[in-house]
């Protein structure tokens, strides 16, 4: 914990929502977790998918970022994405099954629905979290969520842990955002947002990858790719409570302040031994 870091300034409710955050954001995800259930691996899938099966699923996942972004920055407009009903997490559920039963050929359809079900969700999340949806900033943080499980069991923590992927991130996300803030037109092919796009793809297809072999195996069968895509999504409106409440609570606090207290919670063997602030 940093000196200066007085957790009498956090209140107990924002402690509490602190320590939901770091639950959230610090654990491997389940689409990665069954992944490794059923005997696969990222990197053992790669040594064993044919060139194209790779290429397929790169491009799949480029393409489904592409018109992630497009969506974020129709939030820009005042266009809202609200996921009003269960209708979009049923037809994602059938692109799940459709996934389970057809395997590779059916991702590039399956990806593109079950990223914008993600970012409709997403959007609405980051707004109840106090977010100005109107700022291209805000806008950028959603995609960022596609990449803050890009890990796999056994990474370093330090390495990949949530704050180290947002540094990682930080300079195409400033630099996307002040190119959208500069253009009344955006091109989607422009530098900033190619390389800002590039770095979520790279992470965001690791979990693909995992998600698409948990719901190929023959076992699971058309049910079984439905339930997985389901829970995929669950797994990111998770990951995006989080990055928000966490934003949330910088834009309160400090970000010193709040990713100090953060760091001492992740820190400890589990959130709960954690005590809040006095109140």
């Amino acid at each position: 914990m940093g000196p200066n870091f007085d957790t009498t300034q956090m209140t107990p409710a924002d402690h509490a929502a602190l320590i939901d955050a770091v639950r959230r954001l610090e654990r491997i995800g389940p689409a990665l977790r069954l992944a490794n259930i059923v005997g696969q691996k990222v990197n053992f899938f790669k040594n064993l998918a044919p060139e194209k099966a790779t290429r397929i699923i790169d491009n799949a996942t480029m393409a489904a970022m592409k018109l992630a972004l497009r969506a974020a920055l129709a939030s820009l407009h005042g266009r809202p994405l609200r996921d009003r009903d269960r209708r979009h997490k049923i037809l994602a559920a059938a692109s799940g099954a459709a996934g389970g039963a057809l395997g590779l050929a059916s991702l590039p359809f399956e990806l593109p629905v079950t990223t914008i079900v993600m970012l409709r969700s997403i959007v609405d999340i980051a707004r109840g979290e106090g977010e100005d949806l109107r700022d291209p900033e805000a806008a950028m943080a959603c995609l960022e969520v596609f990449a803050l499980d890009g890990r796999v069991p056994g990474d370093n923590v330090s390495e990949s842990g949530y704050f180290a992927i947002r540094s990682l991130l930080a300079r195409s996300v400033s630099e996307a955002a002040r190119y959208v803030a500069s253009r009344g037109v955006i091109d989607e092919t422009a530098p900033a947002l190619i390389r800002l796009l590039s770095q979520i793809a790279s992470r965001f297809g690791l979990v693909i990858s995992n998600k698409f072999i948990a719901q190929a195996t023959p076992a699971l069968g058309a049910f079984g790719g439905a339930a997985i895509n389901v829970a995929f999504i669950d797994h990111f409106q998770s990951l995006a409570k989080g990055h928000f409440t966490v934003r949330r609570l910088e834009r309160k606090y400090g970000q010193e302040q709040v990713h100090a207290e953060y760091q001492r919670i992740a820190g400890a063997r589990e959130p709960d031994e954690i005590q809040p602030p006095a109140a």
